[in-house]
């Protein structure tokens, strides 16, 4: 008989299937059963010497930012490793993943691990005159470009990734009692793939943002709970619901 606080439990993992296997395996080992269902996936950008040759001048900026740990993974793999004398993420997984890579002294915010996290460290105040290169997928949130820009900055951004939406089937979501969400454009994806299944809108679901918490609303998810960032703050958050008791 499975033991543990998730124990009987299916949870949906809706990671790209590569970033997935940490938080799976902790469910498994809390009981629960990880039922993986990617809302995105990653992929190289097309043209691997155009991203080369743009980065190759990565040294000479004043500050280079990674949006993502896949930010970090296909920036870091065009780059040689190299970069310039100040580094920034907008998450710690982020970071943890160029510590891991050598990348020793890191700008991290503080509170909140998103944007305005980030444009809140003092390092990034005072930047008029400076180059910075924002690693990252295709698209995304133009807030800290934006920003920087209006500080005086000199912003380029760097696509050294792609984002596609995969096809699931919808039939894999029968029988699942909690989801967990990570991005606002996996939470989009999942939403419009169940348009027709109302009942999946009742799940509890487990975001680790407030502005994913925010958007899941207006989407017409019933039960969200914001829980802390990461696969440790969602795991938290699973376990704590389910030892509540509370079905909701």
């Amino acid at each position: 008989m499975a033991k543990g606080e998730l124990a009987g439990l299916k949870v949906l993992v809706t990671r790209p299937r590569d970033q997935a296997f940490t938080l799976a395996q902790a469910i498994g080992q809390q009981g629960g059963t990880a039922v993986l269902f990617p809302m995105l996936e990653i992929a190289p950008v097309p043209d691997l010497l155009r991203l080369q040759e743009q980065v190759s001048h990565v040294e000479q900026a004043n500050l280079a930012i990674f949006i993502s740990p896949n930010a970090v993974k296909y920036g870091m793999a065009a780059t040689g490793g190299k970069v310039p004398a100040r580094v920034a993420t907008v998450g710690e997984g982020s970071a943890k993943a160029l510590r891991a890579l050598g990348i020793a002294h890191v700008i991290v915010p503080v509170e909140r691990f998103d944007s305005e996290g980030l444009l809140a460290r003092p390092e990034l105040q005072n930047i008029d005159g400076w180059h910075v290169m924002i690693f990252r997928g295709d698209g995304g949130r133009e807030l800290l470009g934006d920003t920087l820009r209006e500080r005086g900055a000199r912003v380029e951004y760097v696509t050294c990734y792609l984002r596609c939406k995969p096809q699931c089937p919808v039939s894999e979501l029968a029988g699942v009692d909690l989801i967990t969400v990570t991005s606002s454009e996996a939470l989009n994806h999942l939403s419009q793939m169940i348009v027709d299944s109302k009942e999946v809108f009742d799940r509890p679901l487990f975001v680790i943002h407030p502005r994913i918490a925010e958007l899941a609303k207006r989407l017409g998810w019933s039960k969200v709970h914001l829980t802390e960032s990461g696969d440790d703050g969602l795991l938290a958050g699973l376990q704590a619901w389910a030892k509540s008791g509370v079905q909701a």
